[in-house]
């Protein structure tokens, strides 16, 4: 019998910086694996993936984006403005599949959502139009509401704020913004906000928010103030109220990015999706623990809703 050689493949190397911790990251990240495994990649048989974690630390970002770039990679999938901006310094060659980003154009990732034209594709939420969209259904439910606390992270830029900020005025809801830098400035601020009278409290997108949904509920609850967010995760957590895509399903969507470009697409040709789907969830355990009444209009269109 003649000897058949069988050849061997080494793996797709690719690699992901997420903002968060492996634990908090979990959902996205069994959903990421769940849409490669679709496309016919299985971790450790036809792929490997370095996973970079920065645990809330953007300051980090930049230095494992480094990492990850001089192993190397193939590619980088990571999410939001700061990480994007850390893998493009890092490496300006390497393409980047962004699972979640706000206005690609408007942060200068991308010529247009259809023809990015760079090394940067993927996902956009358009945070820009979510936000307000957040205030108006947080009108909805409380139809007094004139004083709303803005959390807002400085760092991801003044877009969203103030796209927020104009919905609000024209609500004839009066937006006070606390900027938060630090962890230890949520309790000051939650404070602050509860003294200067205001009705809620509007969570506006950020990965440092994220990692502290918890003790922001926490805090909104003690206070007796109905918070709104984008992530569901938020309201599982505590909080009120959200309104905003599936981000794990946005991450399972970016699978097909890493599988078009690792058979040869080019990031530049491959145009920038939004989510077609929006989830408005409601937490009435929290509803009922603050005193709040929610409309009946409002819970006919919650998509969950938490007992």
């Amino acid at each position: 019998m003649p000897w058949i050689a069988h050849a061997q493949t080494r793996p797709r190397r690719i690699g992901v910086l997420h903002n968060a911790n492996a634990q908090i990251a979990s959902p996205s990240m069994d959903a990421f694996r769940e849409g490669l495994r679709a496309h016919g990649w299985i971790e450790g048989q036809n792929i490997s993936i370095d996973y970079r974690w920065a645990d809330g630390d953007m300051d980090r970002e930049l230095g494992l984006a480094r990492e990850l770039v001089k192993l190397p990679v193939e590619l980088v999938v990571t999410a939001g403005p700061q990480a994007v901006r850390a893998v493009r310094q890092a490496g300006s060659a390497v393409p980047v599949v962004a699972a979640i980003m706000p206005d690609p154009v408007a942060e200068g990732f991308a010529e247009s959502l259809a023809h990015p034209g760079g090394n940067i594709t993927g996902l956009t939420n358009l945070f820009e139009n979510l936000t307000p969209k957040q205030l108006q259904i947080l009108k909805e439910t409380m139809p007094r509401a004139t004083r709303v606390a803005l959390l807002s992270d400085p760092d991801l830029g003044a877009g969203v704020q103030a796209n927020t900020e104009a919905a609000a005025r024209m609500l004839g809801i009066n937006a006070i913004v606390f900027q938060i830098r630090e962890a230890k400035d949520l309790e000051g601020a939650l404070s602050a906000a509860k003294a200067q009278g205001v009705d809620a409290v509007h969570v506006l997108p950020s990965p440092f928010f994220d990692r502290y949904r918890r003790r922001i509920a926490e805090l909104a609850a003690a206070a007796r103030l109905p918070t709104i967010s984008e992530s569901s995760l938020y309201v599982r957590d505590g909080g009120l109220m959200s309104y905003g895509p599936s981000f794990p399903d946005m991450w399972r969507a970016a699978a097909s990015y890493v599988d078009r470009i690792l058979k040869g697409a080019r990031p530049a040709d491959l145009p920038i999706e939004q989510p077609a789907k929006f989830e408005l969830v409601i937490n009435l355990r929290t509803a009922r623990a603050i005193g709040l009444s929610i409309p009946q209009a409002v819970l006919l269109r919650a998509d969950a809703l938490i007992e």
